[in-house]
């Protein structure tokens, strides 16, 4: 789908840096095409599904955002599940809210997102779900 979702991670409101060593660990059995070091890549799920990830950095070694565009439904949403809750993020779709892993993240979001904000469980299914709404 033509669409973007953000995985930031937050602390009392604010953006805070991703670990870029996990979102490797957990992104990299799935590249085909750019990697980490390059600020993008292509993944491919095991059905065959593709994202493509930006994930510039504002300094070296400083992540602060995964954006996730161009991705498909089904496995892939699982890997994107996954990988942001592996990174302690949480996933901000392009039309607002946000999706977090467990209530407890909820009160680190910005004011603004925090009322809107859905709690789900890291799996495609979840995910899709709550774009879907």
């Amino acid at each position: 789908m033509s669409y973007s979702i953000f995985m930031l991670r937050f602390v009392e409101g604010e953006v805070v840096t991703l670990d870029a060593e996990r979102f490797r660990q957990v992104a990299e059995p799935y590249v085909v095409v750019g990697g980490p070091g390059e600020g993008f890549s292509q993944l491919r799920a095991e059905d065959g599904g593709e994202a493509d990830l930006y994930h510039a950095s504002h300094e070296e070694g400083d992540l602060r955002c995964v954006t996730a565009t161009h991705f498909a439904r089904g496995a892939m949403s699982g890997v994107l599940a996954r990988l942001a809750a592996a990174l302690g993020a949480s996933i901000v779709p392009q039309d607002g809210g946000a999706l977090v892993f467990d209530e407890s993240d909820r009160h680190h979001l910005p004011a603004e997102l925090r009322e809107r904000a859905t709690v789900i469980a890291p799996t495609a299914e979840a995910f899709q779900a709550a774009l879907d709404v």
